[in-house]
């Protein structure tokens, strides 16, 4: 890793100001994310463009913000709040699970008991929506219910990792680009956020069927064989662990009615261990996702397509090519479902 310390920057004054008019306050969480009250998300009345702007902003630079709700908050007001940021209306591909409120298919409910909400998603570090071109711009947590012996969520600032690494690692991964093993949708690992500017990394390690770098010397490209695939697969989980002692990233428990929405281009998130035990040890959690239509298409770079036939013959040569499921096991015994 890079010896330099990156941190989140501060919450900009003018956007805290123009937050502040509206009636709400913004306060930085440490390391990364903000805090927002005195808005409420139960209102059918949105606040104003400015605020929700300046909102987006603050999620752009820190990765998430927190809304502590004072009155109780139904589907309705949850998948509206969703509906505020990146591409203003809801995509929806998951499951319903019988205990959804009213079988609203824009709730994905989950939980660590089966007959609750769908256990186990999102052990390893993600993105919501890799497996589209224009992945989710946003995506939300509604808390139903935490947990009372803990069970929240890791977010690690994709941005501030980048800048933990080394200079010629940052180099070889601007080179390379995953295929999705679901559908063989294709990402750049190293993007530009279209808000902050900040070069993020970004890897589903629970979906990635291939890994294609562009040839350092030369025009064209290799694939990464199993051994090279495994390597970067563990140095990119270690540097967003890296991120919970080295103040790029945290593990956020959360309170009930907790309403979070995560910049889906900024921060990558998984499951703490503990969101998995059964109720019985941790104590019954129910959380509520949503997930936001993208804006534009997380586009690969050096002319390669968004798209290629991950479930057909191997087009570039030796190297991983495996698609559905988890894709590529790049640590045997993990658990992988995302």
């Amino acid at each position: 890793m890079n010896t330099n310390t990156a941190t989140a920057p501060p919450i900009a004054p003018n956007h805290a100001a123009i937050i502040e008019q509206f009636g709400g306050e913004i306060t930085a969480l440490d390391p990364i994310g903000a805090q927002v009250s005195g808005i409420d998300l139960s209102s059918k009345d949105a606040p104003p463009p400015e605020v929700v702007d300046m909102l987006e902003r603050e999620m752009a630079h820190r990765g998430f913000l927190v809304f502590k709700n004072e009155t109780q908050l139904g589907a309705g007001d949850f998948l509206r709040a969703s509906c505020l940021w990146g591409g203003k209306e809801l995509h929806s591909t998951h499951g319903v699970h019988p205990e959804t409120p009213g079988g609203n298919r824009h709730i994905f409910r989950l939980s660590n008991d089966e007959r609750h909400g769908i256990p186990d998603v999102g052990p390893q570090w993600h993105n919501d929506g890799s497996f589209l071109p224009a992945t989710f711009s946003h995506s939300g947590y509604h808390i139903i219910r935490p947990a009372e012996n803990g069970g929240g969520t890791h977010f690690a600032h994709q941005g501030l990792a980048f800048e933990a690494l080394t200079e010629d690692r940052q180099e070889r991964w601007s080179r390379l680009s995953s295929v999705n093993s679901a559908s063989g949708v294709v990402h750049p690992l190293v993007h530009e956020h279209p808000t902050s500017g900040q070069k993020c990394i970004w890897l589903h390690l629970g979906m990635t069927g291939a890994v294609i770098e562009k040839l350092p010397d030369r025009d064209g490209f290799s694939l990464l064989h199993a051994d090279e695939l495994k390597q970067l697969c563990h140095e990119y989980n270690d540097i967003l662990n890296a991120g919970l002692t080295n103040g790029y990233a945290v593990a956020y428990e959360y309170s009930e009615n907790d309403c979070v929405f995560i910049d889906n281009l900024a921060v990558a998130h998984r499951a703490a261990p503990e969101a998995h035990m059964p109720a019985e040890k941790q104590g019954l959690r129910i959380m509520h996702r949503s997930t936001v239509k993208g804006v534009q298409n997380l586009a690969p770079g050096f002319g390669l397509p968004l798209h290629v036939n991950i479930d057909g013959p191997n087009p570039i040569g030796e190297g991983v090519w495996q698609g559905g499921g988890v894709g590529f096991r790049w640590e045997e015994g993990i658990p992988m479902r995302n």
